[in-house]
């Protein structure tokens, strides 16, 4: 439930940084987050609220302090936080005390503070890493059949019988399937010669995926039905997944937002409606196949 009340503390989640003034606090759950007066004295500290809702800042300040809870306990090294700081400091082109000094007198914000600003971002890394490292082989290896590619030849029509046409063509040796593909496929596929890929099989239809995994590389597929078309494919190449240092972090990212998914379901009705979070079951939608 958002409300304002009195507090202090400093508030980095929304992209932009507000000096300290008097403060008003916005009430997330039950964390209390302090908001001051906007730079130069332009907007007072009354009309922030207002701003966040008029700006649909909010959103992000919910995802923000959902986020700063779970790795508040993630701590960082000193070696850590002083790569953090010196980037930080090169990206203000602070190069004196003195100038950090200003900077953080300018936006009221202590060292400590400052640390835990500049920091955030490999904390979260650490929490995912802490959280859910230790799952990722088994999740991979789940996810392993959606995950590997694959490089396709098709070639889609409306009518049956030119569907079949064109497959005995190509199973015959009398054209090719790269010419047939372009000279009479109605997808966009008909610009690559028929060649579709490398792409994910999670990233296309279930049965569809199923016939390219199963399908022998090379050997040219029958005609089947594909909602309004006719469908010739040809497997030409299944490239596995590798649980590589990118697939890694991929997979830390999935979990980490399915977790934040879960999290949402725990927020107010108020802040629900604030993130679009339907209170009731979603309806079922038809999975679009195409």
């Amino acid at each position: 439930m958002f409300k304002v009340t009195a507090f202090f503390k400093y508030l980095h989640t929304l992209g932009r940084v507000i000096p300290i003034n008097m403060t008003t606090v916005l009430q997330i759950g039950n964390r209390a987050i302090a908001l001051w007066a906007a730079p130069f004295g332009s907007i007072a500290a009354s009309e922030i609220i207002p701003l966040l809702a008029s700006y649909n800042i909010i959103p992000q300040l919910i995802c923000e302090s959902i986020i700063d809870q779970a790795i508040a306990p993630i701590t960082c090294t000193k070696e850590e936080t002083a790569d953090a700081l010196e980037e930080f400091y090169q990206h203000w082109d602070l190069t004196s005390e003195d100038k950090r000094q200003d900077w953080r007198e300018r936006y009221g914000l202590t060292q400590e503070q400052l640390e835990l600003m500049v920091t955030r971002k490999l904390r979260i890394e650490k929490f995912k890493q802490a959280s859910w490292g230790h799952q990722l082989e088994s999740y991979f290896l789940k996810r392993k059949k959606q995950l590997d590619k694959v490089i396709y030849s098709l070639i889609r029509t409306e009518q049956r019988a030119t569907a079949n046409e064109l497959y005995f063509r190509i199973k015959e040796g009398e054209q090719s399937f790269a010419e047939l593909a372009l000279l009479y496929s109605t997808g966009p596929e008909a610009q690559t010669g028929g060649i579709i890929g490398p792409v994910e099989l999670g990233s296309v239809a279930p049965n569809f995926a199923q016939l390219l995994y199963t399908s022998q590389v090379g050997v040219i597929q029958p005609p089947v039905p594909f909602g309004e078309s006719w469908v010739i494919v040809r497997t030409e190449k299944l490239v596995p997944a590798q649980l590589d240092n990118f697939m890694r972090q991929r997979l830390l990212q999935e979990k980490f937002e399915a977790w934040f998914k879960q999290q949402l379901t725990q927020l107010s009705p108020e802040e629900k409606i604030w993130m679009g979070v339907n209170a009731k079951p979603a309806q079922i939608q038809e999975t679009n196949v195409a």
